[in-house]
């Protein structure tokens, strides 16, 4: 698109079930992009494509599309709301300049909600809030709308007010222009405006006046016009909650009902008008490739090209990259280099995305989203870049995964392809891990939790067609180690007719248990040392730290720093600096010792108030700690820390616990010490 400042990138998030897919279906159908309405329990969504997704009914992969809209061009993320598959919304959120973020109007905000919205606060993402299932038995706009204020520091600006209660749901209440907005057709596809009877007029000047007062807290044009008793003009009243909402003070409120077709043009219109541009956020920080210098970049389709990919649909003919291009102008056949390994590339294609189908492009500039084939030995968090101006973006960190499961080929001769299947997974998925245990020599694959397992490795079957054995699912243990410690290591040794060297001084540290797993610096000071032998003793050091502690588990929580890097022109060798880095690592495993760790689960129970009781019984013998009980309304939130390995089953006990009336929502929140005496149940 010409005019970038009539580009909006946006990701639709929330919790799981809130109506994330039925609000993007809705979206696709209103702007003429797909001619039927998708329905997620008849199976037929666009964005939900992957068969597991129909057959689930919930998003598993995040999916994108291109959608037209007066004028606009909508590049729109549907991304899932399951916390094993969190990944997919972080990478999603990388590449966005806003949001929107749904609530159930009867669950309110959900654990998983609160995830998504402190995600975006993470890359700094403009919100706007979309209140869902208005129509349903226990909705309460009034009650959900108090939760995101209590919840996110009072920043709820509701611009919008419902007409009816539950299944007496119909119009709604548009408070700044003091219109009753309502819905006819088939689909509800046409939008009429009338004006408020006196009733609604007056519940809409009470609305209007708070929204002065809240807008006014802000800008001081707003405030002079509400303490003087007058309105202002309306055009200055939506500039100044768009410039509030980008600049992350406001976040306004619309609501309806996704699945009965109810507000979701409205809320179209509202993403155009209240959410950024790729001009209207600051410049994007990058750093020089070749000196790590920060700089700046901006929206300029005249600049050196410099894009960043944030997901691949990986596949045995061709992948598929999916970029966001922040300067620049890509064409097909374009010389380009990745980054990260100054690997030049060729993009052999360029396509506009419309969820599982794609339509070829001759370009795309900045803001856009678009899919790449033809790259080599990419991967996601690479930055792709022309050679005249190479830079590096801020990486996306991942989570480590916290459940393992092994995984066999049932014939020998399927060995091959399910190493190729299992390659292809983890290079789309970063929270995939696979590994080999190191007593049997079998294969294990690690991620997030046992539906992210069971979905991930389900595509062997389906995808690749390879017939497997899957092990039970184990918790994915870690060592870290019980204090600092330094190594210096001398590398010599003689190979036939070839002699090696290298010598290093590693000072090795303990880091804090909620950030990052490992970090690696390089200290050592001498210009002229060859960048092959930095990058081999880095390398070195990451892929030994992840090998195994004392115990046999992969290491977290470390530190370490490269001091000293002796070499010799004539006998250092990449892989002599791996070597004395290894043999360091080992030294200071034994000199100080590893410390083992489980990892640690946030749970949130929601349950009736009968149920809590029960539900603590069981939680109790399970080393659960529980930190809080919420009342929300005749439900209780139970809000508690408990390890991983307890929790193996208990989907299948809280029905019976609380007569099929409760949910629970379970996700990572660290690792913590465990007792030697406990029993493992892991690899």
């Amino acid at each position: 698109m010409d005019n970038i400042s009539r580009i909006r990138n946006l990701s639709i998030i929330a919790h799981i079930d809130a109506g994330k897919t039925s609000c993007t279906e809705g979206l696709l159908f209103y702007s003429g992009l797909s001619h039927r309405y998708g329905n997620i329990d008849e199976g037929t969504t666009t964005m939900d494509f992957l068969p597991d997704e129909r057959a689930r009914g919930i998003t598993i992969a995040a999916a994108a599309a291109t959608i037209p809209w007066k004028d606009h061009e909508i590049h729109l993320i549907d991304t899932p709301g399951h916390i094993d598959f969190t990944a997919e919304v972080e990478r999603s959120l990388r590449a966005i300049e806003g949001a929107i973020v749904i609530f159930s109007a009867v669950e309110g905000v959900e654990a998983q909600s609160e995830k998504v919205w402190r995600q975006a606060d993470k890359y700094q993402v403009a919100k706007i809030a979309f209140i869902n299932k208005m129509d349903r038995i226990g909705a309460s706009f009034s009650d959900t709308l108090a939760q995101i204020n209590a919840k996110f520091d009072g920043c709820a600006l509701p611009l919008q007010l419902p007409v009816g209660l539950e299944s007496d749901f119909h119009a709604i209440i548009d408070v700044l222009n003091a219109e009753l907005i309502s819905f006819s057709g088939e689909h509800n596809e046409e939008v009429m405006r009338q004006p408020l009877n006196p009733e609604q007029a007056e519940l809409q000047q009470l609305a209007y006046e708070q929204v002065l007062e809240k807008v006014g807290n802000f800008s001081e044009e707003i405030a002079m016009h509400y303490l003087e008793g007058g309105s202002p003009d309306p055009e200055l009243l939506k500039s100044e909650i768009r410039r509030l909402c980008i600049a992350r003070k406001l976040v306004p409120v619309f609501l309806g009902s996704a699945k009965s077709n109810l507000g979701i043009q409205p809320l179209a219109d509202a993403a155009i008008d209240f959410l950024p541009s790729p001009l209207d956020v600051p410049a994007y920080k990058a750093f020089l490739a070749h000196n790590g210098e920060e700089t700046e970049v901006a929206a300029d389709p005249d600049a050196p090209l410099a894009g960043f990919i944030f997901k691949i649909n990986a596949s045995t003919s061709a992948d598929l990259f999916f970029m966001r291009i922040y300067a620049g102008t890509i064409t097909p056949n374009m010389q380009l280099v990745n980054a990260r390994n100054k690997q030049k590339l060729r993009s052999r294609h360029i396509y506009k995305i419309y969820a599982k189908n794609t339509e070829q492009i001759d370009s795309a500039g900045p803001g856009d989203i678009v899919g790449l084939t033809g790259l080599k030995d990419c991967g996601i968090g690479d930055s792709i870049c022309e050679a005249k101006r190479v830079l590096l973006f801020e990486k996306i960190s991942f989570p480590e995964p916290v459940i393992s499961m092994v995984v066999e080929p049932r014939f020998n001769k399927d060995k091959d392809k399910l190493d190729e299947a299992l390659d292809l997974i983890c290079r789309e998925d970063q929270t995939l891990k696979r590994s080999t245990a190191e007593h049997t020599g079998q294969r294990l694959v690690s991620g997030m939790g046992e539906l992210h397992l069971e979905v991930s490795l389900k595509r062997l079957q389906d995808d690749f067609n390879v017939d497997v054995r899957l092990g039970e699912p184990r918790v994915a243990y870690r060592e870290t180690l019980a204090g600092p410690q330094q190594s210096r290591v001398l590398f010599s040794k003689v190979l036939g007719d070839t002699e090696l060297y290298a010598e290093v001084d590693i000072k090795f540290s303990t880091l804090p248990r909620d950030g990052e797993p490992f970090i690696i610096k390089n200290s050592c000071r001498d210009s002229q040392m060859p960048k092959a032998l930095v990058a081999a003793a880095e390398q070195a050091l990451y892929d030994g730290l992840r090998t195994g502690g004392l115990k046999g588990y992969p290491m977290i929580y470390v530190g370490a720093e490269i001091m000293e890097l002796k070499y010799s022109q004539e006998t250092t060798t990449p892989g002599a600096v791996a070597g004395a880095v290894l043999e360091a690592i080992e030294q200071a495993l034994q000199k100080a010792g590893t410390i083992l760790l489980e990892p640690l689960m946030n749970l949130e129970i929601l349950c009736p108030e009968e149920s809590v009781g029960e539900i603590s019984t069981y939680l109790q013998p399970r080393r659960a700690i529980i930190r809080d009980i919420e009342h929300l309304g005749i439900m209780r939130k139970i809000l508690c820390d408990v390890p991983l390995a307890e929790m193996f089953g208990f989907g299948k006990a809280l029905p019976k616990l609380s007569g099929g009336r409760a949910s629970f929502s379970l996700e990572p929140s660290g690792y913590q010490e465990i007792d030697e005496n406990i029993e493992r149940k892991g690899y």
